[in-house]
C-alpha cells in the first residue's frame, strides 16, 4: 500500500463484534456506533469523558427545548452534576420551571401527540408534544413560586444564578423533610455548588411570575449584566489559572449563544487576552443551511473567537435527538469515569468576577 493510500487508510478497522446479551452502554456505544452521528455520538462520549473531565477542564453545560418535562432533569442532569461533571449551567427558564414540577412532587404523564387538543383545553390537560399534565400543576407552581419570593432574602437585586440557587436551597430542604433524594436539578445545584443562569429570564413562567411581584413592588429584580460578567469570569478563570474550559450543549438556542459569547464578552468587549473554549460537545438536531443559531457549527464559531481554532479537532457536533444521545453520553460518562469533587464555583463567583474587574480595569490604565 502507498504511503499516499495509507494515509485515508488509517483508521480504526470497522469490524465489531455481534451486539450480545447484557453490553454496558458504554461498551455497546464503544463497539457498535461506529460511522454516521453514531459515530459522532462515540466520539463525543470518549471526548468528554478523556478531555472534558480531566481535571483541569471546567466543564459548562446548555440545555434547551423541553427537556426536563421529558425526564432528562431526573434521569441525565441530576447524576451528572452529583458525579462533579457539570460544573455550571446555562438553561431556558421554561427548563428549571418545569423542573420544579419535579422537586414540588407534582405529576406529568407519558400520551400521544395525536389528540385533539381542543378537548385537552376543555379538561383542563396540558401538553407538550406527548407529555400531558394537569392544568393546576401550572397553577401550583406558580403559586409556590410566588410564595418562595416573596422571602426577605429574595428582595434584592440578583443574577440569575443566585436566584435559582435560593429557589434550589427550598426545593432541597423539601426533598430532605421527605427524606428523598434530589428530586429536581435545582436541588442537586444548590447541594453541588453548580451556578444555574437562564440567558433570558422573562422568557418563561419563572419570569412571568418575578413580574407578577414586581407588580407589587416585590420580589427579585434579576440583573442580566452580571449574568454576563459572571459566566465569562467562571471562563476567564479557568484560563487564567491555567486550566481548560469546554461546553456541552444539550439543543441550541440562546442557552448555546450564552454559553459560547463569554469569549468575546473577554476578547472582544473587555479587550483581555483569551483564545477561546477548548472543548465542544453539542446534541442538536438543527440544521447549519438554514440560519438557526442550533446549527451553527464549531467552525463558525471560531470566526467569533468563542472556539480556540487549534483546539476544532476538539469539537463535534452529534446530530440526534437530545432525548436520545444525552441519556446515551451521561451512562457511557458515570461508566467511564470516576467521580469528580464539586468544584462548587457558585460559592466563588464573586471572588472570580472581582478578578475580572481588576484585570479589565487595569487593561484600561
Amino acid at each position: 500500500m502507498t504511503d499516499s493510500k495509507r494515509r485515508w487508510l488509517s483508521g480504526e478497522r470497522i469490524d465489531p463484534d455481534p451486539i450480545r446479551k447484557n453490553l454496558t452502554v458504554s461498551d455497546l456505544v464503544d463497539r457498535a456506533y461506529l460511522a454516521y452521528n453514531a459515530g459522532k455520538l462515540r466520539t463525543a462520549s470518549q471526548l468528554f469523558v478523556e478531555k472534558m473531565l480531566a481535571p483541569d477542564c471546567r466543564v459548562g453545560a446548555s440545555l434547551s427545548g423541553a427537556m426536563t418535562p421529558a425526564g432528562l432533569g431526573r434521569s441525565v442532569l441530576v447524576p451528572m452534576i452529583r458525579a462533579g461533571f457539570i460544573d455550571w449551567i446555562v438553561s431556558t427558564g421554561a427548563n428549571l420551571y418545569h423542573d420544579v414540577h419535579f422537586g414540588l412532587g407534582l405529576a406529568l404523564h407519558r400520551g400521544s401527540h395525536e389528540i385533539d387538543d381542543r378537548v385537552l383545553r376543555e379538561e383542563g390537560v396540558v401538553r407538550i408534544y406527548d407529555v400531558l399534565f394537569d392544568h393546576d400543576v401550572l397553577l401550583q407552581t406558580d403559586a409556590y413560586l410566588r410564595q418562595v419570593m416573596l422571602a426577605d432574602e429574595f428582595q434584592k437585586d440578583l443574577s440569575t444564578a443566585e436566584l435559582h440557587h435560593l429557589l434550589g436551597k427550598y426545593l432541597a430542604a423539601r426533598d430532605d423533610g421527605l427524606g428523598i433524594s434530589d428530586s429536581s436539578v435545582l436541588s442537586a445545584a444548590y447541594r453541588s455548588g453548580v451556578p444555574c443562569y437562564v440567558s433570558s429570564p422573562g422568557d418563561s413562567s419563572i419570569g412571568m411570575n418575578v413580574a407578577e411581584l414586581w407588580m407589587r413592588g416585590q420580589g427579585p429584580r434579576i440583573d442580566v449584566s452580571r449574568d454576563v460578567n459572571e459566566t465569562a469570569a467562571i471562563v476567564y478563570e479557568a484560563k487564567r489559572t491555567g486550566g481548560t474550559s469546554g461546553v456541552l450543549i444539550l439543543g441550541g438556542g440562546s442557552p448555546k449563544n450564552f454559553i459560547l459569547q463569554t469569549e468575546p464578552q473577554i476578547q472582544e468587549v473587555l479587550g483581555l487576552d483569551e483564545r477561546g473554549h477548548d472543548y465542544f460537545v453539542q446534541i442538536t438536531d438543527a440544521r447549519p443551511d438554514t440560519g438557526g443559531l442550533s446549527g451553527a457549527t464549531p467552525s463558525e464559531a471560531v470566526s467569533w473567537g468563542k472556539i480556540d481554532p487549534e483546539r476544532l479537532p476538539d469539537s463535534v457536533v452529534v446530530y440526534c435527538d437530545t432525548t436520545i444521545a444525552a441519556p446515551l453520553l451521561a451512562a457511557y460518562a458515570l461508566d467511564r469515569h470516576e467521580v469528580r469533587e464539586p468544584r462548587r464555583l457558585y460559592e466563588r463567583r464573586e471572588e472570580m468576577l472581582e478578578q475580572l474587574r481588576r484585570d479589565y480595569l487595569a487593561k484600561r490604565e
